[in-house]
Formats: C-alpha cells, sequence, structure tokens
C-alpha cells in the first residue's frame, strides 16, 4: 500500500498489490503487510479519505488469474457494517476486465451513467476493502486496487 509519486500515478494517488495469500490473511483476519489482527476478519484498511476529502475514483484489476476457488467477492467503501459506496458485491474471480465506480454512492440511481464524486464529508474515514469467500482455497492470482482520492482543505 503506497502513495504514489507524480511520475507514476496515472492520475491515481494509492495502489493497493494483493496477492492470493494476502487475500486469504485477510479473510483469516490478519494484515498482509503488517501482520496484525484486523479488528473485523475480512475488511482490510486500504486509505484515508481525508475530512472534507472526496473520493473520485476506485479501480479494480486482477492482474494475475484467481485459481483455487471461484467465490471471491470485493466489496469497498467506508461503512463498515457494508462497505459498498466504492465497489459493490464485485465478482472478482470472474473478472475478465477492470472495474470501476460500481459503489451504491457512485451512481446517483436516477441517470444511467451518471458518476458522482463521493464523500464529500467534513469527516476524515477510512476507505475499507472487504474480502469474501473461500480465500484459503485459493493457489495463485493478484489484484490491484487504485484510488484517486481529494483532499478539498
Amino acid at each position: 500500500m503506497a502513495k504514489l509519486a507524480n511520475n507514476e500515478n496515472g492520475n491515481f494517488t494509492d495502489r493497493i498489490d494483493l496477492t492470493y495469500a494476502d487475500l486469504a490473511l485477510i479473510v483469516a483476519g490478519t494484515n498482509p503487510f503488517t501482520g496484525e489482527t484486523l479488528s473485523t476478519a475480512g475488511q482490510l484498511v486500504i486509505g484515508k479519505k481525508p475530512a472534507f476529502g472526496a473520493v473520485e475514483c476506485c479501480t479494480v484489476a486482477k492482474t494475475v488469474a484467481l485459481a483455487g476457488a471461484s467465490d471471491i467477492t470485493f466489496d469497498i467503501g467506508t461503512t463498515g457494517a457494508d462497505p459498498d459506496e466504492y465497489i459493490d458485491a464485485l465478482d472478482v474471480d470472474a473478472m475478465t476486465a477492470p472495474v470501476a465506480n460500481t459503489g451504491d454512492a457512485f451512481n446517483d440511481g436516477t441517470t444511467a451513467g451518471v458518476i458522482n464524486v463521493v464523500d464529500g464529508a467534513n469527516a476524515a474515514q477510512d476507505i475499507i476493502l472487504e474480502v469474501n469467500g473461500t480465500a484459503s482455497s485459493l493457489t495463485a492470482g493478484e489484484v490491484v486496487i487504485k484510488l484517486r482520492i481529494l483532499d478539498m482543505a
């Protein structure tokens, strides 16, 4: 999990690279980057939306095919009980191309294709990746998540 330098960002502020082993650790309740126990098994904080900030884009790409499990899904957002504001119920193992902005908060629900900038709230918020499925059965695979976070302060 790294902040990107200007010459490598490609218009994103954050990049999170996860292997199949990382996904298994997250589901089991361990932070794959620090080894610490997660406060909620299956949920890893992957970024921080600053106070007065917003999230403009959230993209997931499967860079190496997942093998060994066919039920891996992602939610990404800020609500601990159901973090799906940015990415909602993404079937990661079935992905054939990168997916962006499928979360509940990105579409206004009234006009097809309308994408909103999300979470322009006053308080800072953790950005949570929720991994679901039998990740312990995975034997291969890599996933990249990229975020474009705006800091308005």
